[in-house]
């Protein structure tokens, strides 16, 4: 019989999903249990019906390829089965009862670190206890690709796939030791490489890391709600959640694939200010518009701000975020928003250290400045630059930039640029969505810095070519 504390404690997790929400937990359990549901014999059955991890292996095989990996479906129900019910005979049982089945859910959506901490113990590795970094790490790495797989079968990649953006294996690999990196002891130590991965983490240094990196628990919720398809579209979500990818414009049917992979998508859009996480646009692709410097600032000024890809010729893949628009012109500009980053061999940000203000700088046809496009430190030696003699760059940091703390992110200090990427974030502004054709400005940019030193103002700032926009990206 289910004891009082028990029912009392199922009634308080299931009272924590909306009326809605919980007939679409009823409905999931009920499928999973393999009941025909008919109202008569549901209340008195509903005791007894159980899951077992072949009915959801076989959920998941129903289709013709799986919506999540079979090593997460494993580690799902490892979770299901560890939820402990008062008043249940000791000893562990291959069912998964709905009492089980209702806690995992409500904990692990709803529930706070705490909560979710002893499943994820679990689901990392069936037998809890202190927990090895290797053992984190795989767990780690069966999550991130479990997202990226079941938005892909969802269909929920918003114009992004799998085969317009840089292979995902190694993003995931990065994407789970930058996660990883924030494991701290209790002594504050923070544990790399093989040391990391040997190390015994017990469950209060796990649960500080849960609590501490979030995409932790935005990414079970992506697992358990599109994997399992249950509240996948109620309102509850957060904005995590609903822009854990950025609508993707201006790359659809142009035969590119992407600088990016989904992982660093999804991490270096959760660094964005939050107003321009929802879209992402292409402004410029070396592949695209042609390796030329005048070509790069035609597409990219005055659009808004924008995220900077490159690649070097040694496969290193880094850039920056440019909060504000850039403009040609001799002094640096942008806010303590703007950050650069890594993406390949390591995923990482480096934001603002408020040692000085050279955020962004965009130069070119003038005698007197360095020309070219720059990120942080200072002229000669910027964290992030491209030369306007395209194709050379440098990121010089000895032993870190000034203005954002990042190392050298190219392989060799002096780099030759294989490709590059510009992505406006966010909505253009208005200026740049007004029809007309090219400024004469643009294509001389020496008589606009000109004007600029004798301090006038374009009278045709707002003659643009109107924004590419991809209808249907969607």
């Amino acid at each position: 019989k289910m004891g009082n504390a028990e029912s009392n404690a199922y009634q308080n997790h299931l009272s924590r999903f909306l009326p809605e929400e919980q007939s679409d937990i009823d409905g999931l359990f009920d499928t999973l249990a393999g009941s025909s549901g008919s109202s008569g014999a549901k209340n008195a059955k509903a005791a007894k019906k159980t899951v077992t991890l072949a009915a959801l292996q076989a959920r998941q095989s129903a289709h013709t390829r799986e919506p999540l990996p079979e090593p997460m479906t494993a580690r799902l129900y490892n979770g299901m089965k560890s939820i402990d019910l008062p008043g249940k005979s000791a000893g562990p049982s291959e069912q998964i009862a709905k009492e089980q089945f209702v806690i995992f859910m409500s904990n692990l959506l709803k529930g706070n670190a705490d909560e979710k901490i002893s499943i994820i113990m679990r689901m990392i590795a069936k037998a809890g206890g202190p927990l090895k970094g290797k053992q984190i790490q795989e767990f780690t790495e069966d999550l991130i690709t479990s997202v990226v797989h079941v938005l892909s079968y969802r269909k929920e990649l918003k114009g992004w796939s799998l085969e317009n953006t840089r292979d995902s294996s190694s993003g995931v690999k990065a994407l789970a030791s930058e996660l990883l990196s924030e494991l701290k002891l209790p002594d504050g130590t923070k544990p790399v490489g093989s040391q990391l991965l040997e190390t015994n983490f017990d469950q209060s240094v796990i649960e500080d890391w849960v609590y501490r990196v979030p995409q932790i628990s935005v990414f079970l919720s992506v697992v358990i709600r599109q994997g399992l398809h249950v509240l996948h579209s109620l309102p509850d979500q957060t904005n995590d959640i609903l822009n854990l990818l950025p609508h993707c414009k201006g790359i659809k049917g142009r035969g590119v694939v992407s600088l990016f992979d989904i992982p660093a998508i999804i991490y270096i859009n959760s660094h964005l200010p939050a107003e321009m996480q929802h879209k992402w646009q292409l402004l410029f692709s070396s592949r695209l518009h042609g390796e030329s410097f005048s070509q790069l600032c035609a597409h990219i000024v005055n659009k808004g701000p924008c995220i900077v890809i490159i690649r070097d010729s040694d496969g290193f893949l880094f850039g920056g975020f440019a909060s504000h628009s850039w403009e040609v012109k001799p002094q640096f500009q942008g806010d303590n928003r703007c950050f650069l980053f890594s993406v390949f061999p390591t995923l990482a940000v480096y934001t603002y250290t408020g040692y000085n203000d050279h955020y962004m700088y965009l130069n070119h046809g003038q005698q007197t400045m360095p020309n070219g496009l720059g990120m942080g430190g200072q002229h000669g030696y910027f964290g992030l630059w491209i030369d306007s003699d395209y194709g050379k760059g440098h990121s010089k940091a000895k032993p870190r930039c000034t203005t954002y703390n990042s190392p050298q992110l190219s392989a060799k200090e002096d780099f030759t640029l294989d490709a590059m990427e510009v992505w406006a974030v966010g909505d253009a502004p208005e200026s740049a969505g007004r029809k007309g054709k090219k400024s004469i400005l643009d294509v001389d940019p020496q008589a606009q810095a000109l004007l600029e030193m004798a301090g006038k103002s374009r009278q045709s700032e707002g003659l643009r070519e109107p924004m590419e926009e991809d209808e249907g990206d969607d």
